[in-house]
């Protein structure tokens, strides 16, 4: 299937170096042998034997289009980068991509401003994939958005994907880019994390539970950030609300994880949601945010995206029909121009309330977000 970045990476690297970032088994390898076409040997990956001997030696294949997979493993590939973007051949293009967040993992070096364009790829969402049933829908929260196992369709199998995913992404990702000496530790973290989800994340408790410091467990959840395997929303505060404004809730990029099925469907829509203000920032270079909504007075709101600093989108989430939520109705009238939504997992009603705020099927919603 063509996923939604191709057209963006082909006409971006007429100009520029591309960059692709975004979780293991995405589908970023995938995208790269589809953009190189029928020159396969312009693949290259840091993590094959033979292919980083390549790289090391500068002798690169006849192709007009370079494809580095996983450099960023190179302590210097800054440095090497911007060594052969600058003196490479006229047309001759070059895409990067890695399971980590490229704008970070730099090691020093020289800078490479100005000489690539970067780009996020998420797992398939609603509207990538077209859905258009309750079914299909059910299918997408229940075995999550990444290719193998959405495409697979298995329950067991997505279970089985799930679970070896989070063991590679500690004993193998992190293992290659991060100093941590208790990685078993690290693993319970990760295991503890899903039953979290949906509430604002007390490092504290947490680091209680695990018997771990503070500090050990801040460190670890900014590893995992960076390993794309969760993301943090944080709180949305204006002049006009109350707002709490320190505490970030928390989300997976493999919804599958989470046990709650509430907790489960306000994770997908995040990382609908995330998709979406990522792809308008990266391709528009829009200043779009995800936050949540939450005051002093306890009323909540469960996502606000905010474009310049203003909010132009509200979100609640239901998981079956409910009349809109009153902390909702409170935070669209205070910001009226917002687009207020509240979505239901397994709920059929349709309708605008005299706030105007619709009252709509997850499905419907989640298919306006185009990307």
């Amino acid at each position: 299937m063509k996923r939604y970045l191709e057209s963006q990476i082909r006409q971006d690297l007429k100009r520029k170096m591309v960059f692709v970032g975004g979780p293991r088994q995405v589908g970023k390898t995938t995208l790269a042998r589809k953009i190189l076409g029928k020159s396969k040997a312009g693949y290259l990956n840091w993590d094959v034997a033979l292919h980083r001997d390549v790289m090391l030696r500068q002798e690169f294949p006849k192709s007009k289009l370079w494809a580095f997979d996983e450099i960023h493993k190179y302590p210097r590939w800054r440095n090497y980068l911007k060594g052969i973007y600058d003196v490479r051949a006229p047309g001759q293009r070059i895409l990067v991509t890695g399971s980590a967040r490229l704008d970070y993992y730099r090691f020093g070096g020289d800078s490479l401003q100005g000489r690539y364009h970067y780009l996020r790829l998420h797992p398939l969402s609603a509207a990538e994939l077209k859905l258009t049933s309750a079914e299909d829908f059910k299918a997408l929260l229940t075995l999550g958005g990444f290719p193998e196992p959405f495409l697979g369709g298995s329950k067991k199998e997505a279970r089985r994907w799930s679970n070896e995913y989070r063991s590679r992404l500690v004993r193998e990702d992190l293992a290659d880019l991060e100093q941590v000496q208790d990685l078993g530790s690290l693993e319970l973290l990760m295991t503890r994390l899903p039953e979290l989800v949906g509430s604002p994340l007390s490092v504290n408790r947490v680091a209680e539970q695990l018997q771990l410091s503070h500090k050990t467990i801040s460190k670890w959840l900014d590893i995992l950030e960076r390993l794309y395997a969760i993301f943090f929303v944080a709180p949305f505060g204006a002049p006009q609300i109350k707002a709490v404004k320190k505490a970030r809730k928390h989300y997976h990029y493999d919804w599958s994880l989470i046990p709650d099925r509430a907790a489960r469907f306000e994770n997908l829509v995040a990382s609908h949601l995330l998709k979406w203000t990522n792809f308008r920032t990266d391709t528009e270079g829009c200043l779009t945010e995800l936050r949540y909504f939450r005051d002093i007075e306890r009323r909540e709101v469960d996502f606000v995206v905010v474009e310049d600093g203003a909010p132009v989108l509200l979100v609640e989430c239901k998981s079956s029909d409910r009349e809109a939520s009153l902390p909702l109705k409170y935070l669209k009238r205070r910001f009226p121009d917002a687009d207020a939504w509240q979505v239901s997992a397994f709920g059929e009603r349709d309708y605008v309330t005299r706030e105007g705020i619709r009252v709509a099927p997850a499905l419907t919603f989640l298919n306006r977000l185009q990307r």
